[in-house]
């Protein structure tokens, strides 16, 4: 049987071409070795990561640096932990000098116990890398508002979260998620946070979402690339499902065998034959 993955449309981000819709982070894994193998389990062509405000004379996270290096693969910075536009915004300039790359992972958070994003300064932050020739990605709310704000201030992809971090609850508000998707058709959309199963991705695809970013689920899994194969299977086969043009759910059954020409089995109707 074919793989999947071979026929699959490719996804673009700004301008990049990927064969892969599932972006994994690299936080809380129990090794290096076990993250590389849970990247490689997960085919991703895409990580996050987040820069540590550490010494630059003990020449920490040099390993790690090389290791993702070793992988091959593209690097997404993150602002993660920054409550304020200032910090985002100093954050992101960081990143780009250290990483060598315009991309960049914008998070703003604005509510301790959830992890919200603040998307207010978000918005603001948003516009400030993008007029300094940064390319966004805002973890921002399934909020049509704030998308449509956030598109203006020139992010080209928009990432809503699913639930909040590290919850692993799936999809919180699957019928806002359905109407984002429906008035940005062309905006790529990825859910990032909150997915903690192979099936919430595969939801999230049939929906029409573009990529799915997740850390915690892998990470924390028993066995994190046996999870992250799992995972690649099921942004796949969500794809493949979305694609495929799934029937609309009904309220009334609708008999899946025709009757017309079924059989009298009924003794009523035999009694009436033979008379």
């Amino acid at each position: 049987m074919q793989d999947i993955a071979s026929n699959a449309d490719a996804l673009s981000l700004y301008g990049v071409a990927l064969s892969s819709r599932l972006i994994v982070g690299t936080a809380q894994y129990p090794s290096p070795t076990i993250l590389a193998e849970a990247i490689k389990a997960a085919r991703a062509e895409v990580v996050t990561v987040s820069l540590r405000r550490e010494s630059g004379a003990s020449r920490a996270g040099e390993k790690f640096w090389a290791l993702i290096r070793d992988l091959g693969v593209r690097v997404l910075p993150n602002t993660a932990g920054c409550r304020t536009v200032r910090e985002a915004v100093t954050s992101a300039e960081m990143a780009r000098e250290v990483f060598n790359t315009s991309w960049i992972k914008l998070e703003v958070i604005g509510e301790e116990d959830t992890l919200q994003p603040d998307v207010f300064g978000l918005v603001e932050a948003a516009a400030i890398l993008s007029r300094d020739g940064f390319q966004v990605f805002p973890y921002t709310t399934e909020d049509l508002v704030v998308a449509e704000k956030l598109l203006r201030a020139g992010c080209e992809v928009l990432m809503p979260w699913g639930a909040p971090i590290g919850t692993a609850r799936g999809l919180n508000n699957p019928y806002a998620l359905r109407a984002l998707r429906a008035h940005f058709p062309q905006t790529p959309l990825i859910v990032d946070a909150g997915i903690g199963a192979p099936s919430h991705a595969a939801a999230a695809m049939e929906l029409g979402y573009d990529a799915i970013l997740l850390n915690t689920a892998i990470a924390k899994a028993g066995d994190p690339a046996a999870m992250a194969h799992a995972f690649a299977l099921g942004v796949e086969a969500g794809r493949a499902g979305f694609r495929a043009g799934p029937i609309e759910p009904r309220d009334m059954a609708a008999p899946s065998t025709p009757v017309i020409g079924r059989p009298f089995t009924d003794p009523a109707f035999s009694d009436l034959a033979r008379a």
